[in-house]
Formats: structure tokens, sequence, C-alpha cells
């Protein structure tokens, strides 16, 4: 199998330009003969056409795109055959959300969470369908002339409903280092609260123009994600709005079970933000300081476990009460 080329009719598709190239597919733009539409085709590498694990995972991420139907998710469309491995999606024409940050560093907020909410309903839907994207970032979502905001690329996502599959070994990349969750990092496969960070962390990015943690080191940049608070929006933004500013730091929580349990009640708290209390920048100043990390937190559990474990064996053998004091005195009389 070569490697397909502009100006090829493939199928019932004639390739008229290409969009992208990554390192394992190429983006084309193409002109559906049936229908006379434009249309997108994904079509992988031919290296990779033969390789059972990446085979799994595009078929898995054209069925998740066949499943999914909702306004703000790029349609996959199903061809009436195929030859060969690709997957069809519609032509979206617009820019992506990385382009659109680009231009205006920080966003203003009308903007900023106009654009956050449609993306927040998109995953609300996928994870009412048990499927998590794993891959939110600004690349991942394309921006219409109209303000319509689409998301796009499930080659990552999990379909918690897909019982049988194995997880293991069919997802090497979980995610981008600056929009992965600390679960994510100790190789977790993650759930809707992985989501949930990922969508935060660009809102913070388009409401700051910085990111919650910055390091050119992306080995320094997991560590304090896993075990450093995020700098709060403030800091970078004078007069930053303190309830706007709650919901972010909760949806970027270090913790899953801190955080909003999946989109849609992260997405009831971005369409009403005046409704959650304020950032208190003292009571988190004392939760940090008060709080005890992980890693040190476990130890200390397992010990004080074995320690009431023996303590109770202890107390509990017969030659250690007094009534087995007692019997012992009879029975040597």
């Amino acid at each position: 199998m070569r490697e397909a080329s502009v100006g090829e009719r493939l199928d019932q598709y004639q390739l008229t330009d290409v969009l992208a190239r990554s390192g394992m597919a190429s983006i084309f733009k193409a002109t559906d003969s049936a229908t006379g539409a434009t249309v997108v085709l994904k079509i992988p590498h031919p290296q990779f056409e033969s390789d059972v694990v990446f085979y799994e995972r595009f078929r898995r991420e054209e069925e998740l795109g066949l499943r999914l139907e909702h306004p703000n998710i790029v349609r996959v469309l199903r061809p009436k055959q195929k030859s060969r491995m690709y997957i069809v999606m519609e032509f979206i024409a617009g820019k992506s959300l990385r382009a659109l940050m680009q231009e205006k560093r920080p966003m203003d907020r009308e903007t900023a969470l106009g654009l956050v909410i449609q993306v927040c309903e998109a995953l609300a839907y996928m994870h009412e369908h048990k499927v998590v994207h794993r891959d939110m970032k600004p690349e991942n979502v394309l921006v219409t002339a109209d303000g319509c905001a689409k998301v796009l690329d499930l080659g990552i996502a999990f379909d918690a409903s897909a019982r049988r599959m194995t997880w293991a070994g069919l997802s090497n990349t979980i995610g981008t280092p600056d929009y992965m969750a600390p679960e994510q990092i100790g190789g977790r496969r993650g759930d809707a609260r992985t989501d949930v960070y990922a969508l935060g962390t660009i809102l913070y990015e388009m409401l700051t123009g910085e990111l919650p943690y910055s390091s050119a080191n992306p080995h320094a940049l997991l560590r304090a994600k896993a075990n450093e608070d995020p700098t709060p929006p403030s800091y970078y933004v004078p007069g930053f709005d303190r309830s706007l500013e709650a919901i972010l730091l909760k949806s970027l929580e270090r913790s899953p079970r801190d955080r909003y349990a999946g989109a849609a009640e992260f997405l009831a708290d971005l369409r009403n933000p005046e409704a959650v209390p304020p950032y208190d920048p003292e009571k988190g100043r004392a939760r940090r300081r008060f709080s005890v990390p992980r890693r040190v937190l476990m130890p200390m559990i397992v010990v004080l476990v074995l320690a009431g474990l023996t303590g109770l064996i202890w107390c509990s053998h017969p030659h250690r009460t007094g009534s087995g004091r007692a019997s012992q005195s009879k029975r040597s009389m």
C-alpha cells in the first residue's frame, strides 16, 4: 500500500488538498463524488496499516465517531465501501482554538466562556454515552466563523461501555503534558474527571494567557502537577472574578475526587458562575499548608493500621490478661 496523494481518487472520494500531516496519518480535504460534499479523510501512513494495535485504535476511533452525534462534535461519516483504512469526517471551515488563543492572549471572558461552554456540552454528551476524550487541548477544537466550537480527534478516547476491550497497549500516548491530569501521569486510563481537568486548563489559559503550571521541562511539569497546587488565576490577572477562580481551581484539583464529577457538573457552574461561592485565598493557603502528600500519608496509614492490629493481638492473648494469670495459678496448685 502506497502513500495517498492529492489528485488521487480513493473509492468515492477525490483528494483535493493536504490539510495536515502527523507522524501516523495525513489529513486530506476531499470531494465526495456521490453527494458533491466537501469532506475530510484521515488516512494512516502505509507502515501503520499492518500494525494490529494501531488498527484496533483506528477502528475504535471510527466506531466512536459514528456513534456520537452532537452539534459540537465533528461528525464521522460512513462511506459506501472502503478499499483501505481511513476515516471520513465532515469538513469544518474555521480555525483551531489554538490559533484563536494566539491571536488574543488573554481572551475576553465572554468569548472564552461561550466557547468553553460549547465544548463542555460536547463532553457532557460524550460522558453520558460512556466516552472519555482523554486528549482535550486547543488543537482538538475547531471554531467556525460564526463562533460554533467543534470537538475532534477521538484517537485515544476511552469507551467505558466496551468491557471486552483491553486498555493496556492501545493507548501508549495518553495525552498532552500541558493538559494531562495528574492521574494520567501515573499511567491510569482516566475518566470523565480527566476531561474536566483538561478543559479547566484550557479555560485557565484562555482567561489568563498563561498555564496553571509553567515549565519548559516536561518532566518538571509533570512532577509539579502531581505534587503542587496550580497558581491561582488572580496571580496573573489582578481583580480576577473570585467565583470563576473557584470554578477553575475546582476543575484543576490534583485529586480526581475533589474535582467536578464530570462535564455536566462543570457545565452547570460555568453557565451560572455568580451562584458559586467565591474563592478564598486564605483558606486555600491554609489547606495547602496543612495538607499531607499522598506519598507520605499512605505509609503513615499502613503503620497506624499495623500498630493497631499488633496491639489488638497482644491484648487478646490469654497469657496477657488477668483471667489468664488466674487460671495459670489454679493449674499450678
